[in-house]
């Protein structure tokens, strides 16, 4: 039994996701009206995941995460508006601590919840068990790390099969994440150099209000140029291009030169921008071995399937592992299918990456 402290000062949303979890079963759903509320009931209820509204009187959601990670540090799921200011809000929560976020529906509440109840109670359940411990201030300790600050020495990554040859000069890195890939992505992006030898096309599992602010605050975290693809985009070396939400991400060739474009999504593809069809449509375009793909935390197995296939093909392959990985589901299936060349912790992934440059 999974044990979910719902957090909301709205009388309807509490009762809509008490309700909710209820009727899915495998839940014991205790409730607080606020911020305050729910710092009191930490010892007392001991829950397993939270659900935090991010608008809330008197102690915010933000501040009510801050109190929760450093009192009692447990997997928070925000609750979200799909506008700017929600995006902007829920990325500085992941920030802090939050594993993931629920979006809440742009129309009546109790008309349109039933739209997002699969994907809410699958978020729920995963954040559940997901590895708090390695993802709490992820940044400030990557950060620390780079500052020169004593950490134990990182675990070696576990390679699954030799490498290829030194990779050729011109080609992609395609990464792939979900659950608690803003933080993952601030780590791997952040430490490798603004000369990086190839474009990086980021599938990121996200609604198409958040991408937009994905991007701008990676590109001011990063040596790398981060922007979002909203239209077709010729590819650049040194760049980083974040898939648009609600959409596919997908490579293409303009005029003779490698570019991304965003696609609607696919219906044959559950979670968008989809990782799957990120690869398959570079393998199209690309040679595989001038193709690298990183698959890092997140639910389901997007990417395994089109990675596995990479790698068969000849293409380098990076996994984020279990030790690390906030929900090692994306990452665990690629393994599982024996399709990693290389299974690393997320404080090893960028090196691994540049190392793959240098052999």
């Amino acid at each position: 039994m999974i044990k979910l402290l719902v957090v909301d000062d709205s009388p309807l949303m509490r009762r809509l996701l008490v309700d909710i979890f209820t009727e899915a079963g495998g839940f014991e759903v205790a409730v607080a009206r606020n911020g305050a509320e729910a710092i009191d009931l930490l010892a007392e209820v001991a829950p397993d995941v939270i659900t935090l509204d991010i608008h809330m009187p008197g102690m915010d959601g933000l501040a009510c995460l801050d109190r929760i990670m450093v009192t009692r540090p447990c997997p928070v799921v925000m609750v979200s508006a799909l506008t700017a200011e929600g995006a902007d809000e829920t990325l500085e929560a992941i920030e802090l601590g939050a594993v993931d976020f629920i979006a809440k529906p742009r129309g009546a509440l109790s008309l349109e919840i039933d739209s997002v109840v699969p994907a809410l109670v699958e978020k729920v359940r995963s954040a559940a068990g997901a590895r708090i411990s390695r993802t709490t201030r992820l940044r400030e300790r990557v950060r620390a790390r780079a500052e020169g600050a004593a950490e134990p020495k990182p675990a070696a990554p576990r390679r699954t099969a030799p490498l290829a040859a030194p990779l050729p000069p011109e080609g992609l890195v395609l990464v792939g994440c979900s659950t608690g890939g803003p933080p993952a992505l601030d780590a791997l992006l952040g430490n490798l150099p603004e000369d990086f030898p190839w474009p990086i096309l980021v599938a990121q599992h996200m609604p198409a209000s958040f991408t937009g602010p994905l991007a701008r605050r990676l590109d001011k975290l990063c040596a790398l140029s981060v922007q979002e693809v909203t239209g077709t985009t010729v590819l650049a070396p040194g760049n980083v291009y974040i898939g648009r939400g609600d959409a596919d991400l997908v490579v293409t060739r303009r005029a003779g030169a490698l570019a991304a474009a965003a696609a609607p999504s696919s219906a044959d593809h559950f979670w968008h921008p989809s990782v799957d069809r990120l690869v398959a449509s570079a393998m199209k375009s690309v040679a595989p071995e001038r193709l690298v793909g990183v698959l890092m935390t997140g639910m389901g197995n997007d990417g395994a399937g089109a990675m596995t296939e990479l790698k068969a093909l000849g293409g380098t392959t990076l996994a984020e592992s279990a030790k690390s990985a906030v929900i090692w589901g994306m990452p665990g299936a690629l393994v599982a299918a024996g399709g990693a060349t290389i299974v690393a912790p997320l404080d090893r992934l960028a090196a691994e990456l540049l190392a793959c440059f240098a052999r």
